[in-house]
């Protein structure tokens, strides 16, 4: 059996979970999620929790039991308590800026550029060299999130660049200085 498949996710209170057929439908008092899982997994409420059972144990059975319940969870993690990834900005003159929902980076580039957050999302700025990205559902923060990171991606030489909070940039040494052959 999947360890993580197994274990039952408990219900909090406030948090309501609808399924129609192999449709999952959790709201909470932050929003509303709806995804659709595989139809061969049995899903079962009892009382405030709720466990996911595969009929057999075919490998892939087994691949999307423990996908199925993960991703549950995060549905009820997401409208209870939302998710958040933080980036940051580093290099001289790299700064972003927050106008109306629309945040603005300063990255080194001609121009500058501007980031407008999809439905469900907020950008917020609490520092010119910080991005915070917030929403329910934790796959669309993360993209978002890649998305920003990915207009600047850290280089290895100086550190210059946009990286996730806590992220390490291995560094590299530079050219070696000093007279070369002749």
């Amino acid at each position: 059996m999947s360890r993580i498949g197994r274990m039952p996710i408990t219900i909090p209170a406030g948090v309501t979970i609808n399924l129609d057929g192999n449709v999952v439908t959790v709201k909470g008092p932050k929003g509303e999620l709806t995804r659709e899982v595989a139809k061969a997994l049995t899903i079962k409420i009892e009382e405030n929790t709720l466990t996911v059972e595969r009929p057999s144990d075919v490998k892939e059975h087994r691949s999307l039991h423990g996908l199925t319940r993960t991703l549950i969870n995060n549905m009820v993690v997401g409208v209870t308590e939302g998710f958040t990834k933080t980036l940051e900005i580093n290099g001289v003159g790299y700064r972003a800026a927050k106008s109306g929902n629309k945040v603005t980076l300063s990255l080194g580039f001609s121009h500058p550029v501007e980031v407008e957050p999809p439905q469900g999302l907020a950008l917020d700025v609490p520092a010119p060299n910080r991005i915070v990205v917030s929403g329910i559902n934790k796959e669309a923060v993360g993209a978002l999130a890649a998305k920003i990171r990915g207009y600047r991606e850290p280089e290895p030489y100086k550190g210059k660049g946009i990286k996730y909070e806590g992220e390490v940039v291995r560094r590299k040494v530079g050219k070696a200085g000093g007279k070369g052959k002749k």
